[in-house]
């Protein structure tokens, strides 16, 4: 599997019930898994959800093994694939903050401070030590992603001073989405068939026909139940995701549960802020399907790409689909600006996205605007000024 162990039993468990609150399984289920271990001569027991310390330390005693539930195994796979500087220490860090909730008591001789000379303790236990050794690290931590967040800050700036769009491919894990990059960009990223085989985003630019250049990134994947830490954990990440101008949502057409892999894609952009970026559904993988796909689509819908990022089918489709998302429209847009928003009209000067101005009678200006509809919508959001407290 993608964490690089082998698999020599699994244990369904249905939920019938609330979680028991001390081993999370009923001490049936229990008593059953401690036989399959027992049997099979397992070293590990990886549980499918999110444990509570005192349910992973009661279950490690009763079956004498190791117990690593759904967070700490998306950890370690993680930190198996950070390459990058930034992705090490976002990784570490989320492995401190959940190690910060797993620390059990030691050295409890050095707990209490008695009365008398001689006799009162060192005024700090050892698990007040670790804790207080693990937040200064992750102080650290913080400070030094908080640079290269600044850093990335001012990449993306200069991409926006050359007015260059960006769309980031996001979807579930295992969907695609670095072939469907490599393909685009004709770049030979890392790609395999396995769990966030991508954690670090990467950014290549890629001709557009009737748009020009568009800054494509290629972000790590999205799963089932991601941990809130996580999510809080990659913002840095993340933020590429964010600030593009639209997702190319990528989606394992031969995947039977790809319908539910939509929604865990929707409800985690809807968690990190990124919701409302317009999308492009990418069905890839099409041509695994029995059947050729159905073209119909209704106008709600966001629009649908059928591709192959194997055989390079469905690309002129996307890019085609791209360009219209992105595309300038044929008339001036008019927008009527107040004399609060001076900074919103200096940026659209710079890039040259005025064709005609007039003042209007509330101090500000009335100016009409050619420019693609997804990157104005974002310069207003960046530059509209601040409310006044």
């Amino acid at each position: 599997m993608a964490a690089g162990v082998e698999v020599v039993a699994c244990v369904n468990n249905p939920r019938s019930s609330d979680p028991h609150p001390r081993f999370f399984l009923h001490q049936g289920k229990v008593d059953a898994l401690a036989e399959v271990v027992a049997e099979t001569g397992a070293t590990l027991v990886l549980v499918d959800e999110q444990l509570s310390p005192a349910q992973e330390r009661n279950l490690e005693r009763a079956l004498k093994v190791r117990v690593l539930d759904r967070t700490e195994l998306i950890l370690d796979i993680f930190a198996q694939r950070a390459s990058s500087f930034e992705g090490r220490l976002e990784v570490e860090r989320a492995q401190l903050r959940h190690l910060a909730t797993r620390l059990v008591r030691g050295w409890t001789h050095l707990e209490r401070q008695k009365g008398g000379i001689g006799l009162r303790g060192p005024g700090e236990t050892q698990l007040e030590t670790d804790r207080r050794l693990i937040g200064q690290r992750i102080s650290q931590i913080s400070q030094r992603l908080e640079k290269v967040d600044v850093q990335r800050a001012q990449s993306r700036s200069r991409r926006r001073r050359n007015d260059a769009p960006v769309a980031a491919l996001v979807g579930y894990t295992n969907a695609g989405k670095t072939s469907l990059f490599n393909r685009l960009s004709e770049s030979r990223a890392y790609a395999a068939d396995q769990l966030f085989a991508t954690l670090d985003p990467l950014l290549r630019r890629v001709p557009v026909p009737g748009i020009g250049t568009v800054v494509v990134a290629d972000t790590v994947g999205f799963v089932n139940h991601l941990p809130h830490e996580l999510v809080e954990a990659f913002k840095a990440t993340l933020s590429e995701v964010r600030e593009a101008d639209v997702l190319i949502h990528v989606i394992d057409a031969a995947n039977p549960e790809r319908d539910h892999q939509i929604a865990v894609v929707n409800q985690v952009l809807d968690e990190i802020g990124a919701g409302d970026i317009p999308q492009i559904e990418v069905l890839n993988k099409s041509d695994l399907l029995a059947s050729a796909p159905d073209p119909v689509q209704h106008e709600d819908q966001a629009p649908r790409v059928f591709l192959s990022a194997r055989t390079g089918n469905g690309v002129a489709e996307l890019t085609a689909a791209m360009a219209k998302v992105l595309g300038v429209p044929p008339e001036p847009q008019r927008l009527e600006l107040g004399p609060e928003s001076g900074r919103l009209r200096a940026r659209l000067f710079e890039l040259d996205a005025v064709v005609n101005e007039a003042p209007n009678e509330a101090g500000g200006w009335n100016l009409w605007v050619q420019m693609p509809a997804q990157t104005l919508a974002r310069l207003i959001r960046e530059n509209e000024p601040v409310p006044a407290a």
